[in-house]
């Protein structure tokens, strides 16, 4: 399931949610991803994230429908928030389940490695010298690098 929305979301729920009923679940990886409150030793104010409405979505579909291709899913959830952001607001969720842990663990972090890296959300966060975009990290594409099929 993927959703991309503005408002807050409660992770207790979410998570609930997704195994609600399904029995065959043996583990729940999952990962939340917060705003800080420093980039590069410079201090953030806030964040603002943008996206293109339809597009983020396909590609967040795409992405989750690889990761159930690659493991042998029995749920997985996107939620991905859009708007100024304050330190410590949540940002992300994914959490994948399946019958096992290791394909829970592997699924979760392929899907936000890709997340990083093939999402169209654009960031600026405000600093004290004004506003800035926020480039992508080598340090993201060396990491989502390791799940590339060749």
């Amino acid at each position: 399931m993927i959703r991309v929305q503005r408002e807050d979301f409660d992770i207790g729920i979410e998570l609930s949610a997704l195994t609600r009923g399904k029995t065959g679940i043996g583990g729940v990886a999952s990962f939340v991803g917060l705003m800080r409150d420093v980039a590069d030793g410079t201090p953030i104010h806030a964040m603002t994230l943008e996206h293109y409405p339809g597009m983020t979505e396909r590609e967040l579909q795409r992405i989750e429908l690889e990761a159930q291709q690659r493991w042998p899913l029995l749920a997985s959830l996107i939620v991905h928030r859009y708007g100024r952001l304050e330190p410590g607001d949540r940002i992300v969720l994914v959490a994948t389940a399946s019958a096992h842990r290791a394909a829970a663990f592997e699924s979760c972090e392929f899907l936000m490695d890709y997340l990083k890296t093939k999402a169209p959300f654009w960031k600026q966060e405000e600093t004290p010298d004004g506003p800035r975009w926020v480039a992508a990290a080598a340090t993201d594409d060396l990491a989502a690098s390791r799940w590339r099929k060749d």
